[in-house]
């Protein structure tokens, strides 16, 4: 028989914790992401005898060839490839071509990249990924625009040299992600109040990660607030008198793609103080004529007085008056 009185108490609680460590052990261990084979191309398994050669390519399709010579990815793959996928230049991307070229291009190589052919998008993307799966790309499997069956070559040119950086398949990342996103871009162009995208000084990339992330909205930072304050450091803290909204997410007052309001507020001041602030020593009616109401208007609305409204370490500046 175990002893009496509190050692059992004790024993039994000791057994009920290890328990516990063990079950949350396996849960975790459960949860944890399995650890992903290498990407491989669906090309790599073709027999070499199903190969017809660059030169081959470059008699019937002599303009795409050209075009595809003068990009990045041409230039390297002509002149300094360095492995056996590379050396096979275009059937390295569009798979063994002996039958689309036996039978005069009437049976389609292995892999086209067109949005209306028949090639499924997973298999399009699988071949871009066998060179281009590292950095910004680690996350694509499982992203937004993986599971939306969002091509490569919707957003990226590959057989034109284009200036934008990326081979982007528009003039820029704006366009480009407007392409989808017509309302970011509505806000990012033209708002009155907005980011400096259209003067080049920012792209979607300085915030976003396109390519997935473990972030909401696949934000290149751990959190809003902390891509916020990459640009926006005096806004970080830590601060003696700490605003909640502030501290919570940027995005409690701001759209950070631009509004009709000044900083990009969501709504004009002092309607956006007064969605918490109500009744509290202030008229509720900041607009009206009389002089308690004008003081609102005429001036900076609640930060005529609150100035410090991110957060003060005056030590009155509980009211972020200083």
């Amino acid at each position: 028989m175990g002893r009496r009185g509190g050692s059992t108490v004790d024993l039994g609680l000791a057994g009920g914790y290890s328990l516990l460590l063990v079950g949350v052990f396996l849960l975790f261990a459960s949860c944890a992401p399995a650890q992903r084979a290498p990407q491989v191309s669906p090309l790599a398994a073709a027999p070499a005898d199903q190969y017809v050669g660059t030169e081959v390519c470059k008699a019937c399709h002599p303009d795409q060839f050209a075009r595809f010579g003068a990009t990045k990815m041409g230039r390297l793959f002509l002149n300094q490839p360095r492995n056996d996928l590379e050396r096979r230049t275009c059937e390295g991307c569009h798979g063994p071509a002996k039958e689309h070229f036996e039978s005069g291009g009437a049976k389609p190589v292995m892999v086209s990249f067109g949005k209306k052919d028949a090639t499924p998008v997973e298999q399009r993307n699988a071949v871009c990924l066998t060179c281009h799966e590292r950095s910004a790309r680690l996350f694509w499997e499982g992203s937004p625009h993986e599971s939306r069956d969002v091509a490569c070559t919707n957003c990226h040119k590959v057989m034109e040299n284009v200036t934008a950086r990326g081979q982007l398949a528009k003039a820029g990342q704006i366009e480009t992600c407007g392409q989808c996103h017509l309302d970011k871009r509505a806000q990012a162009l033209g708002g009155r109040s907005r980011h400096p995208l259209r003067e080049g000084k920012m792209e979607c990339t300085s915030c976003h990660n396109p390519h997935g992330g473990v972030t909401p909205a696949n934000l290149k930072e751990n959190s809003v607030n902390e891509t916020c304050y990459t640009c926006h450091a005096e806004k970080r803290g830590p601060f003696l008198w700490e605003h909640a909204p502030v501290t919570e997410s940027c995005t409690n007052c701001h759209n950070p793609h631009g509004t009709n309001h000044e900083a990009m507020l969501t709504v004009s001041k002092p309607r956006l103080c007064q969605q918490c602030h109500i009744e509290t020593r202030h008229p509720t009616r900041p607009y009206g004529l009389d002089s308690g109401s004008l003081k609102f208007v005429l001036g900076r609305a609640c930060n005529s007085c609150h100035v410090n409204i991110h957060g003060s370490n005056h030590p009155s500046g509980f009211a972020f008056t200083r």
